[in-house]
């Protein structure tokens, strides 16, 4: 299930106006946390579905694993590029736990370079998929170690580091950084990263994007509805 990455706030009384919803904090790095941990937990058994013959479903596959491992690149590069450096500066307390996390990532992208590899073989020989099936949640197991070290032990000191008008870490900040780099689209990436949130969670997001991907938010949501079908099933597809 995916997180929730905005919370209710209670109301006070009866005419005291509140917002729906409250942001959390650097909601663009949890929203790539979240959205690797629901992939890597439904594709062993998408893999282990795979029959043979089915070329559709195998290219979907490959093709949403290309994107996964490209996402989680731009990702690594995003705290290995723009975050790191300012805790090294900023919070000099964290220095060796940062450098370890960079080593980490080179060590993860490995992992995911040696996965590709098994899943060209799984889509192209489906009899293989079981043994790809359990590598692939063995991986799942080596990030989330991961990205919970991340989560509770460096977004805990970002959150007293940065104002709280800060982009760093913001589904803003990903989304420009996406458009910069040579990965994968905007549309893309957004409806990827909102899927399975709540559509008031998901207002509030969009709500802080440009004008542009506003108004096109709601075709790249029902474009990405329709081939992540192919993958999941229509239960799986974002309403």
């Amino acid at each position: 299930m995916q997180p929730q990455l905005l919370t209710v706030p209670a109301q006070s009384g009866p005419t005291e106006a509140v917002p729906a919803v409250r942001p959390v904090r650097f909601a663009g790095l949890r929203l790539v946390h979240a959205a690797l941990r629901r992939d890597l937990a439904r594709l062993p058994n998408a893999l282990r579905l795979l029959q043979p013959g089915d070329e559709p479903g195998a290219e979907a596959l490959r093709r949403h694993w290309d994107f996964l491992t490209a996402m989680l690149t731009c990702h690594h590069e995003q705290e290995d590029r723009r975050l790191w450096p300012l805790l090294r500066r900023f919070a000099p307390e964290l220095r060796l736990l940062v450098n370890w996390l960079e080593d980490d990532h080179h060590n993860l992208d490995h992992s995911f370079t040696r996965t590709t590899t098994l899943m060209r073989i799984a889509t192209r020989d489906p009899a293989s998929a079981w043994s790809v099936a359990y590598a692939v949640e063995d991986l799942a197991a080596r990030l989330e170690t991961h990205l919970r070290i991340e989560e509770e032990q460096v977004l805990p000191v970002m959150t007293s580091l940065f104002a709280p008008q800060s982009r760093v870490g913001t589904l803003g900040e990903l989304l420009d950084l996406l458009r910069l780099a040579d990965g994968p689209g905007a549309p893309d990436a957004l409806a990827w990263l909102l899927e399975g949130v709540a559509p008031e969670q998901i207002e509030a997001l969009i709500a802080e994007c440009d004008d542009l991907t506003a108004r096109q938010w709601p075709h790249w949501q029902a474009v990405y509805a329709r081939c992540s079908a192919e993958l999941w099933g229509p239960a799986a597809t974002v309403e």
